[in-house]
């Protein structure tokens, strides 16, 4: 699979290990779902909070919405720079939902049974966004459409795609490529690709 050309030249915000692409490369585990009608589609907020909440994708795209400009890092050591993603911060999905004090990780619940943990502070972050679109237009399919995680801070994996649940809980719980020896954390500045490292 080509990646695009690495450009040999140094750049600050490439960690290191990685080479910058200028092509977007698709990676995942299992299949990808297509959706033609998002009409039983839902997010659900559940776990230690208050009150679980499901919402529907229109009522995703009435909140208000937030462009990030990041910088991705795959664990397999591709980059991509200056990506431009449109959607909702986990503050605003938040603002009507009391998380309970004794909630300390996240798990977000994709398709294919797929799920990635996080701490909350990390689920929290200024940079952290649910993303429905990508460089002015709907997401594809491939790239997690109707909405994915994006947490640029740390490896590419932790940004699931194809978003459904989100679980607020006391203790870790490892997701589906942290049982299969990946980093519980994954920051790429550290090169915390595996549990071994």
């Amino acid at each position: 699979m080509y990646f695009g050309k690495p450009k040999k030249t140094h750049n600050a915000n490439i960690p290191p290990g990685q080479h910058e692409t200028t092509r977007f490369p698709v990676l995942h585990h299992g299949n990808v779902p297509y959706y033609r009608d998002l009409a039983e589609w839902t997010l659900t907020i559940d776990g230690l909070v208050d009150e679980k909440m499901t919402y529907t994708y229109q009522q995703l795209l009435d909140m208000p919405q937030t462009r990030l400009k990041n910088d991705i890092h795959c664990v397999t050591g591709w980059s991509k720079l200056n990506n431009m993603w449109e959607g909702i911060t986990p503050k605003d999905l938040l603002s009507s939902i009391k998380v309970n004090d004794s909630a300390k990780f996240v798990i977000l619940h994709a398709e294919e049974e797929f799920s990635t943990n996080l701490p909350i502070q990390d689920f929290l972050h200024e940079k952290t966004l649910l993303a429905h679109s990508y460089e002015g237009k709907p997401l594809t399919p491939e790239h997690g459409f109707p909405l994915r995680a994006v947490v640029s801070h740390l490896y590419f994996w932790k940004s699931a795609k194809w978003l459904r649940r989100i679980e607020f809980v006391a203790e870790e719980q490892l997701g589906f490529w942290e049982k299969n020896g990946y980093h519980h954390y994954g920051d790429p500045w550290k090169e915390e690709r595996y549990s071994w490292s």
